[in-house]
């Protein structure tokens, strides 16, 4: 924009930047007192950041707590708890082997010669955590 009113003026834009809102000559007291209230405000911005980082660190201890109730009622694990179990597995199964470990292929995938008449329910229990198997169970 400046440069399209400079070339418009022919270089005259020193005293036009000033009548229409530019820079004007300051006080050195209006300087510091903006240079104050930016520090204020920068300060105040400050606060509220860690206000709000406080408050959502106490929100998710809380849902912590509350997803920990969950996994005790339940009978779940976390996903790192998992993968740990998971990597221990695999590590045990191929301590002795100079080549990595086979995947696991799960029942019923290639295997239809060996195949039982098992009912739809007892296939989806198979699938669901223990507490829940044994309510259906009953």
């Amino acid at each position: 924009m400046n440069f399209v009113m400079k070339q418009a003026l022919g270089g005259a834009t020193k005293d036009m930047g000033k009548m229409l809102g530019g820079e004007e000559e300051k006080d050195p007291e209006a300087a510091k007192k903006k240079k104050e209230e930016e520090e204020e405000r920068q300060e105040a911005l400050r606060q509220q950041e860690e206000e709000r980082k406080d408050k959502h660190r106490k929100m998710e201890s809380e849902r912590e707590v509350v997803r920990q109730s969950i996994r005790i009622k339940y009978g779940l694990k976390k996903k790192e708890e998992k993968e740990a179990e998971e990597k221990a597995a695999m590590e045990q199964a191929c301590e002795g082997s100079l080549t990595r470990a086979k995947k696991a292929i799960p029942a019923g995938c290639g295997d239809e010669e060996d195949e039982d008449e098992e009912s739809i329910l007892d296939t989806v229990l198979k699938f669901l955590p223990g507490p829940l198997q044994d309510m259906f169970k009953k």
